[in-house]
């Protein structure tokens, strides 16, 4: 498979990634082993990189991934979220409490010292997306993170936040639905070497 690298000094990775929110439960009924067949034959197809969230099963996704790499440390790297909630309001929630202690429960799950890849999952408005990513670079400093991930934001905040700290990948929708990122996202990625990585 071709490969692709995350930013401008971060791992090379297959062209294709493997999203695992399915790992959840979101598309319908799932299983652990059923999980470790899709992972075993995204292996064999050259796939090196898998995407999950916290909140994909509420933390079920990177259970599982955590049960498989127990079994084949190191096969792949990996890329979580955090920011989002799934309480009553279905908020986002930024403050540098929440973005730790879901960190440290999704290396607990996945078994992991650090995961290459970081994504805040949304942004909270309210919050200065410069102070957002102090708290993010910490964790990198920190050796959790290998680098910094933003997902579905618009060029102006990726470019307030490089202001901060190289952003290593930036996450949002490109598809036949929608082609926002070519109003400005793809050419503010491009400018700041940030990996763009299309769902």
């Amino acid at each position: 498979m071709m490969k692709r690298r995350l930013g401008s000094d971060g791992p090379e990775i297959g062209a294709i990634a493997l999203g695992c929110m399915s790992f959840g439960g979101f598309y319908g009924p799932t299983d652990e082993a059923t999980s470790h067949r899709a992972l075993d034959a995204a292996w064999d197809n050259g796939i090196t990189h898998l995407d999950t969230a916290n909140i994909y099963g509420m933390g079920v996704s990177e259970e599982f991934i955590g049960a498989y790499l127990r079994r084949h440390p190191g096969r792949f790297t990996i890329a979580t979220k955090a920011g989002n909630t799934r309480d009553a309001q279905r908020r986002f929630n930024n403050s540098p409490e929440h973005l730790r202690e879901s960190l440290e429960a999704s290396l607990r799950r996945l078994g992991v010292d650090h995961v290459e890849l970081f994504y805040l999952h949304r942004r909270e408005q309210a919050l200065p997306i410069e102070g957002v990513m102090e708290t993010m670079v910490r964790f990198k400093e920190e050796g959790k993170i290998g680098g910094i991930g933003l997902s579905e934001v618009s060029p102006g905040t990726l470019r307030r936040a490089a202001t901060v700290h190289p952003i290593m990948a930036v996450q949002s929708e490109y598809s036949l639905w929608t082609r926002l990122p070519d109003l400005g996202l793809l050419n503010a990625c491009a400018v700041l070497g940030a990996a763009f990585v299309a769902f």
